[in-house]
């Protein structure tokens, strides 16, 4: 099981290393200011922290009223993945338009870009931060 701290210095180097490889991928990509796009997945980071733990406060409060627990079975996990996603993006692509000044459509393709770039970026560094502070004892947390 990862200590805090582990979990801390994990979410961390996932953060700074994503905006890192983000914001010159996306600013040569969609031809904006690297300046723009450095703001932008900063603003959306954050936005992502905080939905988050707002978002898993209200899913399991409804799981909690609905099924008097909280344990997920795996349709309840990509339920949870989906709405978390579908709700993250509605609430950035209003930031995404308004900060680039571009179309909402356009907002839409960045947005999801954002969110596809993300999905593979977790799933990599995640295991290379296992391969390089594998976790201690017998069994992981799982998230």
């Amino acid at each position: 099981m990862r200590t805090t701290a582990d979990r801390i210095r994990q979410a961390l180097c996932f953060e700074i290393l994503g905006l890192v490889l983000v914001t010159p991928l996306f600013s040569w990509g969609f031809n904006h200011p690297v300046e723009e796009i450095g703001v932008l997945a900063l603003l959306g980071a954050t936005t992502a922290t905080i939905w988050n733990y707002v978002f898993n406060l209200g899913f399991d409060h409804a799981l909690m009223r609905w099924r008097g627990r909280v344990e997920k079975n795996l349709w309840l996990r990509i339920v949870h993945a989906t709405l978390f996603e579908a709700t993250l993006l509605t609430l950035l692509l209003p930031i995404v338009a308004w900060w680039l000044e571009i179309t909402l459509l356009q907002a839409l393709f960045i947005d999801l870009s954002f969110a596809a770039f993300y999905v593979v970026y977790a799933f990599v560094f995640t295991w290379g931060y296992e391969r390089v502070f594998p976790p201690s004892g017998r069994a992981v947390e799982s998230a």
